[in-house]
């Protein structure tokens, strides 16, 4: 077998067993399974496997790195896929990104609003937003990993929804490592989900929920999520460099 034959195997496998997961999990939930939609994270992991992905059936890609993620999506902008951008975001990059982004789910700071405003307009290009939450901030706080306090989430909504090139599409986190709801990853995501309700009270079509990993998808399906971001169980631990 030839490496690719090889590495196309694996996916197939892994991608099969994350899918089994997430249907027993929506199962268990009540849920059907088209509620829920698998994005995979391929950073670090060159584009064939992004490839590879796209030939059986992936639809949703994403990338925390711009400097990895703008050559792979040129190279896969033959491909049906929607790149999400998941990772902490610098302003200064904020023009490669919203050129190949479709989603940027981490957005935190209306500083950032501006700058992703700014340049989806350039682009002549629309971009969906999630704000991402975090759950180990005070109320108004910022989190370790990026993310505004619960306390911030309806005026940083207010602000994206009104602004020029952009289009509030929902909620993001990531299971917190520290504070109330570190190894809570259930109540995080409950948590996550009652915010949710709050905002499409005031905004209907901000109904996306970004929420669960490799190792906590099944809680985040169990919560309400309606997207849930799977690196390492489809693409595996990849080895460290050096």
């Amino acid at each position: 077998m030839t490496d690719l034959q090889v590495r196309t195997e694996q996916l197939t496998t892994n991608l099969a067993q994350v899918e089994e997961r997430i249907s027993t999990a929506c199962a268990a939930a009540g849920r059907k399974r088209e509620d829920v939609t698998l994005i995979v994270v391929t950073k670090t992991y060159p584009a064939s496997d992004v490839r590879i992905l796209s030939g059986l059936g992936v639809r949703h890609v994403a990338e925390n790195r711009d400097q990895d993620a703008a050559p792979k999506a040129a190279e896969c902008a033959d491909l049906p896929l929607a790149w999400h951008f998941v990772g902490q975001l610098q302003t200064n990059k904020v023009r490669s990104v919203a050129v190949y982004a479709d989603l940027v789910q981490s957005v935190d700071r209306a500083r950032l609003v501006t700058a992703l405003s700014k340049e989806a307009v350039r682009a002549e290009r629309e971009l969906g937003c999630l704000i991402q939450v975090a759950l180990d901030a005070e109320e108004n706080g910022r989190g370790e990993r990026g993310g505004v306090g619960p306390g911030g989430v309806e005026e940083l909504a207010a602000r994206v929804a009104e602004a020029p090139g952009l289009r509030l599409d929902g909620l993001m986190t990531v299971a917190p490592l520290t504070g109330d709801y570190a190894g809570r990853q259930q109540a995080a995501f409950e948590r996550l989900m009652d915010l949710s309700t709050a905002l499409r009270a005031a905004h209907p079509a901000a109904n996306m929920v970004s929420a669960g990993m490799s190792s906590d998808l099944e809680q985040a399906v169990a919560a309400g999520a309606t997207h849930v971001r799977v690196g390492t169980a489809v693409l595996g631990v990849r080895p460290r460099l050096g």
